[in-house]
């Protein structure tokens, strides 16, 4: 085990390094120009057109690919958004984290807008405004976490979007080393119980990544059995994803 948080921190020190070294106007073309055409290669998924409610992380100003439009994009759409709030557990247990990752419904266009930055310059939901949001589906409170159940299909998600600092071809994720996303996932899994069915399906894990995060082919990302892997990576019109349960299956829609 501290072999793995060895050689995540020292991935990550990798990859801060080698953005660092990423010129101004490459950032700024991959988050601008590249970022629209990531998006236009997320609406092509079937899972993104057939997905009644999403979760989308909301970008960091630098060195992420800005999630802004695909907010908007969902929104006029029908779909349900849900962004991430992270925030104290209420009564944290021995394994649980002191911080954790819950998704809150936004309502509008207007309620987006309207969201404030906060140190990291993200636009995030006010404490304020929690309680009169809908909380993620399947994960209404970080207490008794096992015994919840999604009451309805509207409360479910079918696609999350991810962030990362790394990504490699066998869907493997490194994320920025606090383990919002993983522990998200596995309360939610949680959640579930012993639904039927399709009932217990999770959602469609979807990364998008800048060029520079993408490790080169043969390189992966060191993870453990509580690390989700995706189930589709982007990089703008790039996209590689599972057509089958076996991990490291793939089919490579264009080539990276």
């Amino acid at each position: 085990m501290a072999n793995l948080r060895t050689a995540k921190k020292d991935l990550r020190c990798l990859l801060k390094q080698t953005l660092s070294q990423v010129s101004e106007q490459s950032i700024q073309r991959q988050c601008s120009y590249e970022a629209l055409v990531a998006q236009e290669t997320l609406y092509s998924l079937p899972e993104y057109h057939s997905a009644k409610s999403i979760s989308v992380y909301l970008s960091m100003p630098k060195a992420e690919l800005t999630t802004g439009p695909i907010v908007l994009d969902a929104l006029q759409r029908g779909k349900e958004v849900y962004v991430p709030y992270i925030h104290r557990a209420d009564e944290p247990a021995s394994d649980t984290p002191l911080s954790i990752m819950d998704m809150v419904q936004l309502h509008s266009r207007n309620d987006y807008e309207k969201l404030e930055l906060d140190s990291w310059g993200i636009p995030t939901p006010s404490e304020a405004s929690i309680a009169g949001r809908k909380r993620c589906p399947g994960v209404q409170s970080t207490e008794h976490v096992g015994t919840e159940k999604p009451k309805e299909r509207g409360e479910r998600l079918d696609l999350v979007l991810m962030p990362g600092m790394a990504f490699d071809r066998r869907f493997g994720r490194l994320g920025h080393g606090r383990g919002y996303y993983d522990y998200f996932l596995f309360r939610y899994q949680r959640s579930l119980g012993k639904l039927p069915g399709a009932e217990t399906q999770m959602p469609f894990l979807v990364g998008l990544a800048l060029d520079e995060q993408v490790l080169p082919e043969g390189e992966v990302v060191p993870t453990d059995p509580s690390d989700w892997r995706l189930d589709a990576l982007i990089a703008g019109d790039k996209l590689i994803r599972r057509y089958s349960s076996q991990i490291g299956e793939s089919k490579l829609e264009d080539v990276m």
